[in-house]
């Protein structure tokens, strides 16, 4: 099917999907649930296709395991559906009322966007949440996965879309685009008329591309160059934990973090016990000071330091004092996460104040920016930019404002 059928399929089904109650909606997802299980050899099979074309092509292993599924990962799909369900259904709330000296009374209520659009890469579990939550705040969704993934999400949604038939409800409520041709890319991002917001997820390459082409409104998640500054007032103890789990859980990810920025005055004792710890795992490249502490790692470019690397390797920088360490980040950040170590509230209050990312830590991992840890329960994607949405996104920001105006008869004088 083209690209204009599929957009235009979705903004025809867009008015029966806000029609539906939110009872109806929660029944839709945990029937999602069921069908996940019920035919989960049919999605591992897909899955195995697309792992097979992984190894020919010698994918990354970090990036790899973003399309890994397996029976475990299956079943957390599926019971984040019933989570899902459980949430509030932002459609409908009212935000504010007020009464103007004319009498007329103004509500702002939460209603659907419309019709979302999704181009991501390489990440099936994006697949069912874009699809589960746009479904239950009440937005039709186009969907364009990459090739990397295209066996496995051809399959997911072709499960949602046959439960969705069988509940009686339309097929085009979850919509994928299956052609893994760049040009069905570059001619659904013309797809204004029938598309509300288009969200990227995925390499900072992607991102810039739709950001470029795109005739959609676009709501920006960056790339995660996420940052992590050890203050001269701060304890090893705690640092280094941190900065492990930040950048060795799983460093394929947009919050993992990429650059540690150590304040000078305890570079030389601490860097060399953080190489220690990592050393095994993780491949160090420093600026020149760090060159000098630890002789024989890699220099760390220009280029690098605006760089997501995705993999076991971390940018080791000595910096000033915690207001240098706010310039660099706000110098060569993606403005996604970052953080500081430190025990001095002063430094931590500064620090909070002045980075302009969409989310700041004070002694915390950057791996907590997720619309789950942040208790939201389901997300989207994490916005980088300052319209619309800002940080990880849940239902509340899928959704838009319409003012409801109620008079008993007002002219405009």
């Amino acid at each position: 099917m083209d690209v204009k059928t599929v957009c235009q399929q979705a903004k025809a089904a867009s008015y029966s999907l806000q029609a539906l109650t939110t009872e109806e909606k929660n029944a839709i997802l945990l029937a999602f649930g069921e069908a996940l299980k019920a035919r989960m050899k049919e999605i591992l099979k897909a899955n195995d296709e697309d792992l097979a074309e992984a190894d020919k092509n010698q994918m990354r292993a970090s990036l790899k395991d973003r399309l890994i599924l397996d029976d475990k990962r299956i079943l957390d799909m599926a019971l984040s559906l019933v989570d899902l369900a459980a949430l509030k259904d932002p459609v409908g709330q009212v935000d504010e009322t007020w009464t103007t000296a004319e009498g007329l009374h103004i509500s702002k209520i939460r209603v659907p966007i419309g019709v979302l659009g999704m181009i991501y890469e390489a990440r099936p579990n994006v697949t069912l949440d874009a699809g589960a939550i746009a479904l239950k705040t009440g937005n039709t969704v186009v969907l364009k996965g990459g090739k990397e993934a295209i066996h496995t999400n051809i399959a997911l949604v072709r499960i949602l879309q046959s439960t969705l038939k069988a509940m009686g409800h339309s097929e085009h409520f979850i919509q994928l685009i299956e052609s893994t041709d760049r040009a069905a890319t570059m001619e659904f991002m013309t797809m204004k008329d029938y598309v509300d917001v288009l969200i990227p997820r995925g390499s900072e390459r992607l991102i810039k591309s739709v950001m470029e082409h795109s005739k959609i409104p676009v709501l920006e998640t960056g790339a995660g160059n996420c940052h992590i500054f050890v203050d001269a007032e701060s304890r090893e103890t705690m640092a280094i934990p941190i900065i492990d789990n930040a950048k060795t859980q799983r460093p394929s990810v947009c919050n993992a973090a990429e650059k540690v920025l150590v304040h000078e005055a305890i570079a030389e004792s601490f860097i060399p016990k953080l190489h220690e710890a990592l050393k095994d795992r993780v491949t160090f490249k420093g600026c020149g000071r760090t060159l000098e502490i630890l002789p024989g790692i890699e220099a760390l470019t220009e280029e690098e330091l605006y760089q997501e690397f995705l993999d076991y390797v971390l940018g080791v920088i000595v910096v000033k004092d915690y207001k240098a360490a706010v310039d660099h980040i706000n110098q060569y950040s993606s403005s996604h996460s970052e953080s500081i170590i430190t025990d001095n509230p002063s430094h931590a209050a500064y620090f909070l104040a002045h980075v302009m990312s969409s989310t700041v830590y004070h002694n915390a991992s950057t791996r907590f920016t997720d619309g789950g840890m942040f208790g939201y329960g389901a997300e989207i994607g994490i916005s980088t930019s300052k319209l619309h949405a800002r940080g990880p996104m849940g239902l509340k920001e899928m959704t838009t404002i319409k003012n409801v105006v109620r008079g008993t008869g007002q002219i405009r004088k």
